[in-house]
């Protein structure tokens, strides 16, 4: 990918799109289009189709969604399906239609079947059944990995889908509406040291195991992959070492500095009990992570404390 080359990336203001914004402008990419969502709703086919008609873009970097945890996926289930479909859609076929050379979608790994084998592999896509509490954004996310597919297929493209694992850093959401679980439980708990150490609940058990990418790591992944990968087929990104919910609360704790006491409400849902991708492929191309845990949660919670309103 040479450096003049026009690249659109699509949701540069979010937190995978950030940070891959800062990469590419860090190793002299100049050419770089980016619009916001007030500028372009890509849920609109015939904006969309006008914007790739306008500026021609050679390279597409697909990392605008809606996204959540838990709660968001509980709430909005009709807004996750239809927006991440309908952006997909748009930007995909677009792609497709004013001659892109190359374009990278991110899915999730949230479309792995509930109970699939761990660590979990790229062959188990479309093996089993979903975790019901995040269903519709999953299904929106294969539809994109599929369409994709039948694009390279049919009209010989090069549309490449990365699985990321839950990423997390710096511009991250901590709106306990729609946080994921990293921001959620530092607001949560820096709200409590600040108010006397009061008590923090967390959701769940803290049983369930998940696999956390620090976001720079994605940008650097992402980077990689745009210069060096070129299958149809999927392609996993992740740290590859799960750690519980509970063990990681009490990471962000320590980090936080919260010295109150911590609830486990078992009433609310777990999700899926295991949840870790195999990075073996991404591996044996010569990637892997660089950010430790406990390093991207400090690098975390030092810009959220600047960054307080």
């Amino acid at each position: 990918m040479e450096k003049k080359a026009k690249i659109y990336l699509a949701g540069h203001t979010g937190l995978v799109g950030s940070a891959i914004l800062r990469k590419l402008r860090a190793n002299g990419f100049t050419n770089i289009i980016t619009v916001t969502h007030r500028q372009l709703d890509l849920t609109n086919q015939l904006r969309v189709e006008n914007f790739f008609r306008k500026n021609q873009p050679e390279y597409v970097i697909l990392s605008a969604a809606k996204v959540g945890g838990i709660y968001a996926n509980t709430v909005y289930p009709a807004q996750f399906i239809y927006e991440n479909i309908a952006i997909q859609t748009n930007v995909i076929h677009s792609s497709y239609l004013y001659g892109v050379r190359k374009l990278l979608f991110f899915g999730s790994a949230c479309t792995y079947p509930r109970d699939c084998p761990q660590p979990m592999k790229e062959r188990y896509l479309l093996s089993g059944y979903l975790e019901p509490t995040n269903e519709p954004y999953a299904v929106a996310k294969i539809a994109g990995i599929i369409m994709c597919k039948a694009y390279n297929r049919q009209y010989g493209k090069n549309f490449v889908c990365a699985i990321p694992t839950n990423t997390y850093g710096p511009t991250d959401s901590f709106d306990l509406k729609d946080a994921h679980v990293i921001p959620a439980l530092i607001k949560k708990f820096h709200e409590a040291k600040v108010n006397g150490n009061r008590p923090v609940t967390v959701w769940g058990s803290g049983s369930p195991v998940r696999d956390f990418l620090y976001v720079d790591d994605l940008a650097d992944v992402a980077f990689f992959l745009l210069h060096n990968y070129n299958d149809a087929n999927i392609i996993n990104i992740g740290s590859g070492k799960g750690i519980s919910i509970k063990k990681l609360v009490y990471i962000i704790r320590d980090v936080v500095g919260y010295s109150g006491k911590t609830i486990f409400d078992s009433s609310k849902p777990d999700g899926v009990l295991m949840k870790v991708l195999d990075i073996s492929k991404i591996k044996n191309l010569g990637w892997q992570p660089k950010t430790s845990l406990t390093d991207g949660i400090i690098k975390t919670y030092d810009w959220y404390i600047k960054h307080l309103r």
